[in-house]
């Protein structure tokens, strides 16, 4: 492996910000050995690409078509800076984001800032969308926590495609708190963004959904990808790192873990870091959700692989999959999926398993980790007090349709109108056979309670969130709280199918 320091987001010396950092960190060629249980081994694997870094401060992004190698060779992709995956946007609390999108594409597009709290015009809301050759300039000073952000396109009808075409970056945001707990950095410190792509044994990005099951599942793939490369790899040295993670794709759910067993660390979410550090061997993540772990390879030996793996599982209730999981199974195979009636999927069904990055153990030396603060950050709390303004919003999937209240989004109808200021608590309710994972524009908010399906709070959910992965029969209360900006946004559901297909609703904060 070359050793050259990759300069990343915790970083501030050797490379300015606004500097590619992309790097390829491990050797090319690797020969995956067979791994576990019902899992195919892979015959190649490729090198895990770290995007490159960018300032929020004066960035300018170009969403055009451009040819990239997603690791069997050239196919066309949607990019932003030509880039695959797209490049990491880095601030620090406080700063001023100044960001100006330039709209290539044959198609008009908008950028969403998820888990930001921003302004109305900077949202990216669909009404918003700028046609071809037109640009959008975004203004806002970045007031979140030191987290774990990303941000995607929101255009109407549109996000699904836009999104699988490849663009879709993450948002790293730094604080003074954060930087005392010297957590891993430089090259011990990993962001990836996690996919599934419709790929088989070819290589293109072309987003095709049917108007049967990828309406109702979600478009979901067959191959694994990582920061825009299929069965990834990369060299780690035997200690400790921190994998930033995030699940972007259209509508799989990731149930994350370590194939040889270990348990990780986890010390965020999705609205930056938890008040105290908690040890997992799983952690489910609906699409938009993001993970921030501690994980250490000191134990491995040299050459050891060990595979950051979704397993297998069930989702009860789920209709139409064979609870789940479909007749492919939970296999790595290339294949498609089974579901009611014998109608069939691309793609693997929800629930198989998927080894999404391979780490191998380098020849250097081991050395033990340092152990995570036992105390990492006082996290703010929503005081949702007694009388305090109660709404539910009944999620439903049923004949091709997916609604909220029974209404499918209009473009133009004001839903729901909530005082700025005035904590609330919201009451999300499944009551179809489909996991819907959730997502609130305009910050974070706090789940309070879940009742039915899985009937507890997770232990991933206890710290501010902006996205909720709720189950099939499942009542999921959170506490909102809109303190800062006044304006339209929205609620969806964050399989991006269901809200292409009119599972959103405006409310307008006044």
């Amino acid at each position: 492996m070359n050793r050259r320091r990759f300069v990343t987001l915790a970083g501030a010396g050797a490379i300015g910000l606004g500097s590619p950092v992309s790097r390829v960190w491990a050797a090319a060629g690797r020969v995956a050995p067979p791994v576990s249980g019902a899992l195919r081994p892979l015959a190649r694997r490729h090198p895990l690409r770290v995007p490159d870094v960018v300032s929020a401060a004066d960035l300018r992004l170009v969403a055009s078509p451009a040819t990239v190698d997603i690791g069997r060779g050239a196919t066309e992709a949607w990019t932003l800076n030509g880039a695959l995956p797209s490049p990491i946007i880095r601030a620090r609390r406080g700063e001023r984001a100044s960001i100006l999108l330039e709209n290539d594409l044959p198609e008009s597009t908008i950028l969403h800032w998820h888990g930001l709290d921003v302004p109305e015009a900077a949202d990216g809301h669909p009404r918003l969308a700028i046609a071809p050759g037109d640009t959008y300039q975004y203004d806002f000073v970045v007031e979140d926590r030191a987290g774990l952000y990303w941000y995607h396109p929101h255009t109407h009808g549109r996000t699904g495609a836009e999104t699988y075409k490849g663009m879709a970056g993450l948002i790293v945001v730094e604080d003074e708190e954060e930087s005392a707990l010297g957590l891993p950095s430089g090259e011990l410190d990993l962001p990836i963004v996690l996919q599934d792509k419709r790929l088989g044994d070819g290589t293109s990005l072309a987003y095709e959904r049917s108007m049967g099951p990828d309406v109702m599942y979600g478009y979901l793939g067959d191959t694994a990808v990582a920061n825009g490369v299929i069965d990834p790899t990369v060299e780690v040295h035997r200690t400790g790192y921190r994998l930033r993670l995030l699940n972007a794709s259209n509508a799989r759910v990731l149930e994350l873990g370590l194939s040889n067993g270990r348990p990780f660390t986890l010390i965020g979410t999705d609205g930056g870091l938890l008040q105290r550090p908690v040890t997992l061997d799983r952690i489910m993540m609906g699409t938009g959700e993001r993970a921030d772990i501690l994980v250490d390879f000191s134990s491995l030996e040299r050459g050891e692989r060990v595979y950051l793996r979704s397993f297998e599982f069930q989702i009860p209730g789920m209709m139409g999959m064979m609870g789940g999981r479909g007749m492919a199974g939970g296999g790595m195979g290339r294949g498609r999926g089974m579901g009611r009636g014998g109608m069939m999927m691309g793609g693997l069904p929800q629930g198989a398993a998927m080894d999404l990055v391979e780490f191998v153990a380098s020849d250097a030396p081991a050395e033990a980790p340092r152990t995570a603060p036992a105390v990492l950050s006082s996290v703010p709390r929503i005081q949702v007090v007694e009388g305090a303004t109660r709404r539910t919003f009944r999620f439903k999937s049923a004949m091709m349709q997916h609604t909220i209240n029974g209404r499918s989004f209009d473009l133009e109808r004001v839903d729901v109108r909530v005082p700025r200021g005035q904590p609330e608590r919201w009451t999300i309710e499944n009551s179809s056979g489909l996991p819907h994972p959730v997502h609130i524009h305009v910050g974070q908010f706090q789940i309070l309670a879940r009742t039915g399906g899985r009937n507890r709070i997770m232990p991933w959910e206890t710290g501010l969130k902006d996205t909720v992965l709720v189950w099939p029969e499942e009542r999921v209360e959170v506490g909102v709280h809109f303190r800062t900006h006044r304006g339209l946004f929205l609620l969806h559901c964050h399989n991006l199918e269901h809200e292409d297909m009119g599972m959103m609703l405006n409310f307008e904060v006044v």
